[in-house]
C-alpha cells in the first residue's frame, strides 16, 4: 500500500513540475486582435487600415464583351484594316478586363486627403498575344485641399465621360475622357451644387488629331505624307510639347440635373516646312492657340419613370478637334472606308499649313451635338438612345492647298473627275439594353449605326490605285456606313 502511494504521489509531483514549466513559458498577456472595422464617414464599402486613421475601399469589375463590325467597346470601323472591308477586316473583337479601383481618404486638419487609382489587365483579341495581356491605367490622383494631382479626367470633362446614354467609347460631338489624362487642377465649391474648375492636361496623344503638312502630298485616302519622328496615326506634323492644355469648367448640379459650360486652350505648333517637315533651315510657321467650348445639360426626374434621364452636349472648336472627335483612345487621323468599289475618305486635322516659307497655320473648325436618353422598365430592365452629329470645315485657304495636294502624285490624274471637298460630316444612332437578373450584374447589347459623309465625291478614272491591297481600277467616293455592336457581360463589385 504504501508503495502505491508513494506512486501516486510522485506522479502527481512530476505532472505538477511539467505544468509548472510551461505556465513559465506563456507569455503573461495575450495582444489584442486588431479587427477590421467599418469606416461609415465616406459611403458603403470603406474599411479603416489597421493601424491607421485612413479608411479604403476596394472595388472594380470583371468584363467580356464581343464587338461586331468594330473596334473594342463598340468603336464603328473608320480607318485602318477595318476600313478595307475585305478579307483582312475582322468581323467581330473580344476582350476580357478586370479594373479595380482603390479608393483611400483620411481626415486632416486640411480637409480629406484622398488617393484613387482604376487599374487592371486586359486580353484583347488581335491585339495581346496568347497569355499575355495588356494592362489599362485609367485613373491615379491625389486629392488634397481642393487640388487634383495625377492622371484623372480632365477638369473640361462632363460626368459621363462621352457617355450620355451609350456604352461605347466612341460617340463623337463632344469630349471623352474615359480614359483619363495627366493633369492638375483646382475646385472651387460654392455651396448648393455649384462648383468651377480650372487646370491644365498634359498634350498626350489623345489631346491632338494631327497638323497636315500640304508639301508632304495627301495620298487618295486622305492620309498625310510621311512626317518626321512620328506617323500620321501618331500627330502628324506637331512638334513637341511645349504648352499644357488649359482647361475648366463652371458647373451647377442639382436635384433637377445638371448645366455644365466647359473651356479649354490649345497650343498649335507645327514642326518646319519642306516635304520631311525636318529641316530646320526651312523655317517654320509660327504658332496659333487654338480653343473648345462646350455646354452640357442632365435632366432628371422625368415623367417617363424613376431614374430617367435626358443629356445633351454642344462643342465648338477651332484647333483642336480632340474636344469634339475625342474617344477612348487616339483621335482618329482619317476617314478611309471602302466597299467593294467605293469609299468615303476625309483628313482629320487640328491645323494645316502650305510647308513652303512664310507659311502659316490655318485652323480647323468643327462643331457637334450629342446625346441620350435613358430608361428604367423595371429594376432589371433599362434601354438607352442616343447619337451625335459632327461637322469639321476647312477654310478657303486650306481647301485649296489641300485640293491641289490631293489632286497631284501618283493618283492625281485618275482623280481629275472626282470633286474635291476636305470638310466632312459623321452622324451616329444607337441602341441598347440592359438586362440586370442579379444585383450588380449587366448584360447589356447595344447596336450603333455611323454615317460618314465627306465633300469628296465622284468617281475616279478606272487608274486609280489606292492601295492597302486595293486593286487598282475606278472608285466612286461617297458617303459609307457602318453598323456596329457589342455583347457585354459585366460583374461589379
Amino acid at each position: 500500500m504504501s508503495k502505491i502511494k508513494s506512486l501516486v504521489l510522485g506522479s502527481a509531483a512530476a505532472l505538477a513540475a511539467i505544468s509548472g514549466a510551461q505556465a513559465a513559458d506563456l507569455p503573461v498577456k495575450a495582444k489584442a486582435v486588431e479587427y477590421v472595422k467599418v469606416c461609415s464617414l465616406y459611403g458603403a464599402g470603406f474599411y479603416y487600415i489597421p493601424g491607421t486613421d485612413t479608411c479604403i475601399r476596394i472595388g472594380g469589375y470583371v468584363r467580356a464583351e464581343v464587338n461586331i463590325n468594330g473596334g473594342f467597346t463598340d468603336i464603328g470601323y473608320i480607318n485602318g484594316v477595318g476600313g478595307l472591308q475585305n478579307r483582312t477586316t475582322n468581323n467581330y473583337l473580344s476582350r476580357s478586363r478586370i479594373l479595380l479601383n482603390v479608393d483611400t481618404r483620411t481626415a486632416t486638419e486640411y480637409g480629406v486627403v484622398r488617393t484613387f487609382a482604376a487599374f487592371g489587365p486586359q486580353f484583347s483579341q488581335g491585339t495581346d498575344t496568347q497569355a499575355n495581356g495588356g494592362l489599362r491605367v485609367e485613373a491615379a490622383f491625389v486629392q488634397f485641399a481642393g487640388f487634383t494631382f495625377g492622371r484623372s479626367a480632365s477638369a473640361y470633362a462632363f460626368p459621363w465621360n462621352g457617355a450620355p446614354a451609350n456604352i461605347n467609347s466612341g460617340l463623337f460631338g463632344g469630349p471623352n475622357y474615359d480614359a483619363g489624362v495627366n493633369n492638375i487642377q483646382y475646385t472651387w465649391q460654392f455651396g448648393n451644387g455649384v462648383s468651377a474648375s480650372l487646370g491644365v492636361d498634359a498634350q498626350e496623344q489623345a489631346n491632338r488629331t494631327q497638323i497636315v503638312n500640304y508639301a508632304a502630298g495627301i495620298t487618295a485616302t486622305g492620309t498625310n505624307g510621311t512626317p518626321p519622328i512620328t506617323t500620321p496615326g501618331a500627330n502628324g506634323f506637331y512638334g513637341g510639347s511645349n504648352i499644357p492644355d488649359i482647361v475648366g469648367n463652371l458647373k451647377v448640379d442639382q436635384a433637377w440635373g445638371l448645366l455644365q459650360f466647359s473651356a479649354a486652350a490649345h497650343q498649335v505648333n507645327a514642326v518646319y516646312n519642306g516635304a520631311a517637315g525636318s529641316a530646320e533651315s526651312f523655317g517654320h510657321p509660327d504658332d496659333k492657340w487654338g480653343f473648345a467650348v462646350s455646354g452640357a445639360l442632365q435632366l432628371k426626374n422625368l415623367p417617363t419613370g424613376p431614374g430617367d434621364d435626358i443629356k445633351i452636349t454642344g462643342t465648338y472648336t477651332e484647333g483642336a478637334l480632340r474636344y469634339l472627335l475625342g474617344q477612348s483612345g487616339a483621335t482618329p487621323q482619317n476617314i478611309a472606308l471602302f466597299g467593294a468599289t467605293d469609299l468615303a475618305v476625309a483628313t482629320i486635322s487640328d491645323a494645316s499649313y502650305s510647308g513652303v516659307a512664310g507659311s502659316s497655320l490655318q485652323l480647323t473648325k468643327g462643331w457637334g451635338v450629342n446625346g441620350g436618353f435613358n430608361h428604367n422598365w423595371d429594376a432589371h430592365w433599362t434601354s438607352s438612345v442616343f447619337g451625335s452629329w459632327s461637322q469639321v470645315e476647312y477654310n478657303g485657304a486650306a481647301t485649296s492647298l489641300y485640293c491641289a495636294a490631293f489632286k497631284s502624285g501618283a493618283n492625281g490624274a485618275a482623280l481629275a473627275p472626282v470633286t474635291c471637298n476636305p470638310n466632312f460630316t459623321i452622324t451616329q444612332v444607337g441602341f441598347n439594353t440592359t438586362w440586370k437578373p442579379v444585383k450588380n450584374l449587366a448584360l447589356i447589347g447595344e447596336v450603333t449605326w455611323n454615317n460618314y459623309d465627306s465633300g469628296i465625291k465622284g468617281t475616279s478614272t478606272a487608274a486609280l490605285a489606292p492601295g492597302s491591297g486595293k486593286a487598282v481600277g475606278a472608285y466612286t467616293y461617297k458617303s459609307e456606313d457602318v453598323f456596329s455592336g457589342v455583347f457585354r457581360v459585366q460583374r461589379n463589385f
